[in-house]
């Protein structure tokens, strides 16, 4: 079996659907599955990493919608070699535009022709209609989801989830939500590499931080649903009752508006400490020598860095409204709470009075059978592939 996946960018950057990908491809490959993947990305772009799989550059996107007008001509000579085709995300042209070329050109195609699936990595979460501070985007997805959206979901031959959370918190968020088939595909993280000391140095050089100095790791794409503003508002407020807290390492993009809102609001104190994104040794080197992973997000359909942490043996505070959360708490793998300031506050409070050294370590030691047990590649493919041959 050959799968095509389309997707707007591969850059590590925009977030976890391309990590996702690049999770999927090495063990769907030793399966026997061929996996291509079709970005607008530039064509000269550099992601920083070893891709071991064919990534096909047409890009630049134009405009705010990431309009390809090389998409049309690549798939009408390339859509023949593959079985299968995956959307993944929705609200830019990989989505609407691949479906619409797909549905035209299978009406000239009886036999042969490859079935079309959509993934939107959280994208239908009712989170993104409901937020206050969304109020405009949300009219505008409105808009998009009655007069193209609706149509890609509605009509491809499937809609492939990371979890059962987001298959169940999609069907709230619009009413003429009538996918032909709903998959819950599961997630698989490769397993870390091994600590190293290149690994550890490496995150040293990044951070500033001195070898064996404790911290607090918050890694992931820097963006307001994260909840990173509460995390250092609570991070302050515990502080600032003279509780001793390990530092707090923030670690992920710094070219936003929003990041510079950030640092105001931690106001340069040498306790809060911004790294940039981190990417291969200096990641693993961060996720390896923090004392826990947190996560306060407002909406999160998978979090496969939470997973990554897991897999390094570090307990993981999150919010319920991260979509494994339930996971995470029958397992006794972290601290699960709310997403809002009091309880980040008090889940701050109760790693300083009554979560031990021994807790942690335990807890850090449930994450990892809980990684192995539920987010291993190997079961994540096997899901994948049953769930798509027999649909």
């Amino acid at each position: 079996m050959k799968i095509l996946r389309i997707i707007s960018s591969m850059n590590p950057a925009s977030g976890g659907p391309s990590q996702g990908i690049r999770n999927a491809v090495p063990q769907l490959k030793s399966l026997g599955v061929e996996n291509e993947v079709l970005c607008f990305d530039q064509k000269d772009a550099e992601y920083g990493l070893d891709d071991n799989f064919i990534i096909h550059k047409i890009g630049p996107a134009k405009g705010p919608y990431a309009y390809v007008p090389e998409l049309s001509a690549w798939l009408e000579a390339n859509i023949n070699r593959f079985d299968k085709v995956i959307i993944h995300g929705l609200w830019l042209y990989n989505s609407y535009g691949t479906y619409k070329i797909w549905n035209r050109l299978k009406k000239n195609r009886r036999q042969g022709f490859p079935s079309l699936y959509v993934m939107p990595h959280g994208m239908l979460d009712p989170y993104f209609q409901r937020a206050p501070e969304r109020k405009w985007k949300a009219l505008r997805n409105l808009f998009f989801w009655h007069t193209i959206e609706r149509q890609v979901v509605n009509n491809v031959d499937g809609v492939l989830f990371t979890c059962e959370r987001e298959l169940e918190l999609a069907r709230e968020t619009f009413r003429s939500y009538h996918p032909k088939a709903e998959l819950n595909v599961s997630y698989g993280v490769q397993p870390p590499p091994a600590l190293n000391y290149n690994m550890t140095d490496a995150f040293l050089k990044a951070s500033g931080m001195l070898l064996n100095e404790p911290y607090l790791l918050f890694l992931s794409r820097i963006h307001a649903k994260k909840g990173v503003d509460i995390l250092i508002e609570a991070y302050k407020s515990v502080t600032a009752d003279g509780i001793q807290l390990p530092k707090l390492v923030i670690a992920g993009p710094l070219d936003s508006d929003y990041t510079q809102q950030l640092k105001q609001i931690a106001h340069e104190r040498e306790d809060i400490v911004f790294t940039g994104m981190l990417r291969g040794d200096a990641k693993w080197g961060a996720i390896y020598g923090c004392e826990l992973f947190i996560l306060p997000s407002h909406q999160e359909n998978f979090g496969i860095a939470v997973v990554e942490a897991m897999s390094c043996q570090k307990p993981v505070f999150i919010t319920k409204q991260v979509n494994i959360y339930t996971v995470i708490e029958d397992n006794k793998a972290g601290v699960v709470f709310e997403d809002n300031l009091l309880a980040v506050t008090n889940a701050l409070r109760e790693l300083s009075s009554a979560i031990t050294t021994a807790d942690l370590k335990q807890l850090g030691a449930n994450a990892r059978r809980t990684y192995e047990e539920h987010y291993l590649p190997e079961g994540a493919a096997q899901k994948f592939i049953k769930a798509i041959c027999q649909n």
